[in-house]
C-alpha cells in the first residue's frame, strides 16, 4: 500500500513531464539527511560528491545540521565546487594524475587552501613536484590513504577493497615522516575507508548464507580496524598536527562514528537510497531517488516494454548491478533481456494493468551514478515538483 500511496504521488508531481527523467523526493531525502546525523552521535559527516553529483542538492545537505565539507572524486571537481561556492572544504578521495587540474590548484592559493589531495605514495608528490615545483606553488594540502582491508591468516588473504598499498601503522609512520620532510606540503589528515563493512550489505535479499558470511567478517574486521587505524593516526601525529581523521562510509555510519580516532564520516549513498542498500540490517535509507521510463508496448499477457532502461551501475557485472523496476510494485526483468539500453521488456500479472502511454518507476543499484543518464533531477515535495535542477552532467561536467 505504501508504494502505491507512492506510485499515485509521483505519477501526480509529474503528469506534464514525458520519460524519461529522474526525480528526487525531498522527503525522503532529508529524512535520510537527518538520519544519518543522528546516527553520526555528533560527529560530523562529510558528504560524498560521486554519490550526489548535482550541486543544488550538495549545497542542501551541508546546508543541515551535522554536514560539513565534501569528500570529490576527482581534482578537476574538486576545484569547481570551491569556485562554485559550494563549500571550502573537500578532500579529494583518490589520488591525481591528472597535470593539467593540478597545475591549476597549484597556482590558485584559494584552491589550495580549501582542497586536500589524497597521496599513499611519494611518487604522487613527486609528480605534483613535476607539475608545479615547490619553490613555485602554494603549499598542498595532502591527507594519508590507510587500506582499511583486513589481513587474517598472517596476510594471506585480503577481505576489502584493493586501495592504498598503506596497511600498517609503521608504514603510515613512515610516509607521514617523508611527506612531511618535503618542501611544499602540509599534511592534514589521514583517511581509512573500511569497504568490507561500509559497502557489504550484510543482509542480502535472498542469500541468507552469504549474509552469514558477511557479518562474520565484518565481526572480526572491525575490532582489528580499531587498533589499527588508532595505531596508525598516532604514529602519523608524531609528525603532524593532523585536522581530520576520516572514514566510513553510508554503510557504518554508526559503527565508524564509535571509533575513537575518527573525527568525521563519509556518507553519500544513503541520501539517494539505492537498491544496494536494501540489504543491510543497522539502517536502510528511504528510497528517495528515481528514475522514470514510458511503456511503448505490450508484447504479450503479463509483459510490458518500456522505452530504455540499461542503466547498469558500476562494479562487478553481476544482477545487483541492474536497476529494479519499482513501482509499480510486481514487476520484474526478464532473465533473457535484462535491462536494455533502448527498451526493456517486464514481466509479471502487474504488467497487464499497464498501458502504453504509463509509466514505470525505477531505481539505480548505486546512488549518484544515476546522474550520468540525465541532464537535470525534478525535486519532488507532496504531489509537486518544486524545482528542478540541473546534474553535473546538465551542466556540462562528466568529470570520469
Amino acid at each position: 500500500m505504501a508504494r502505491d500511496t507512492l506510485r499515485n504521488r509521483l505519477d501526480r508531481a509529474t503528469a506534464h513531464l514525458d520519460p524519461p527523467f529522474a526525480a528526487v523526493d525531498l522527503t525522503a531525502f532529508d529524512g535520510n539527511a537527518e538520519a544519518l546525523a543522528t546516527r553520526a552521535a555528533g560527529k560530523p559527516l562529510r558528504v560524498a560528491s560521486k554519490s550526489v553529483r548535482c550541486r543544488d542538492l550538495l549545497g542542501r545537505t551541508l546546508a543541515r545540521p551535522g554536514w560539513h565539507g565534501v569528500m570529490a572524486y576527482t581534482v578537476r571537481e574538486a576545484s569547481w565546487l570551491v569556485r562554485a561556492g559550494v563549500t571550502d572544504d573537500v578532500l579529494v578521495a583518490y589520488p591525481s594524475a591528472d597535470r593539467a587540474a593540478l597545475a591549476e590548484l597549484s597556482a590558485d592559493a584559494e584552491l589550495a587552501s580549501a582542497v586536500t589531495l589524497m597521496v599513499d605514495s611519494p611518487d604522487q608528490l613527486d609528480l605534483i613536484d613535476s607539475v608545479a615545483p615547490p619553490q613555485r606553488r602554494e603549499p598542498i594540502r595532502v591527507c594519508l590513504d590507510l587500506d582499511a582491508s583486513w589481513r587474517p591468516a598472517r596476510g594471506r588473504l585480503h577481505i576489502g577493497v584493493r586501495r592504498s598499498p598503506v596497511h600498517s601503522a609503521a608504514a603510515a609512520g613512515a610516509l607521514a615522516a617523508r611527506v612531511t620532510a618535503r618542501r611544499g606540503f602540509r599534511l592534514v589528515g589521514l583517511m581509512a575507508y573500511e569497504a568490507q563493512i561500509a559497502g557489504l550489505a550484510d543482509a542480502p535479499p535472498g542469500q541468507a548464507v552469504r549474509g552469514m558470511v558477511i557479518r562474520a567478517l565484518q565481526h572480526w574486521s572491525y575490532p582489528e580496524l580499531l587498533a589499527r587505524r588508532g595505531a596508525a593516526v598516532a604514529a602519523v601525529r608524531e609528525y603532524a598536527d593532523l585536522a581530520f581523521v576520516n572514514g566510513g562510509g553510508t554503510g557504518s555510519v554508526a559503527a565508524t562514528g564509535a571509533d575513537p580516532s575518527v573525527t568525521e564520516i563519509t556518507a553519500g549513498s544513503g541520501l539517494y537510497g539505492p537498491t544496494l542498500f536494501d540489504g543491510y540490517r543497522a539502517w536502510r535509507p528511504v528510497p528517495a531517488a528515481f528514475f522514470a521510463l514510458a511503456v511503448v508496448r505490450r508484447p504479450a499477457p503479463g509483459l510490458a516494454t518500456v522505452l530504455g532502461g540499461g542503466w547498469i551501475a558500476s562494479g562487478p557485472a553481476d544482477p545487483s548491478r541492474l536497476p529494479d523496476p519499482w513501482l509499480p510494485a510486481g514487476l520484474r526483468l526478464t532473465g533473457s533481456e535484462g535491462a536494455g539500453e533502448v527498451q526493456t521488456p517486464l514481466s509479471g500479472q502487474v504488467a497487464d494493468t499497464l498501458a502504453v502511454g504509463d509509466r514505470v518507476w525505477f531505481r539505480h543499484a548505486k546512488a549518484g551514478e544515476l546522474s550520468e543518464h540525465v541532464n537535470e533531477l525534478h525535486l519532488i515535495e507532496g504531489e509537486q515538483v518544486v524545482a528542478t535542477v540541473p546534474s553535473y552532467r546538465g551542466e556540462g561536467h562528466a568529470f570520469l
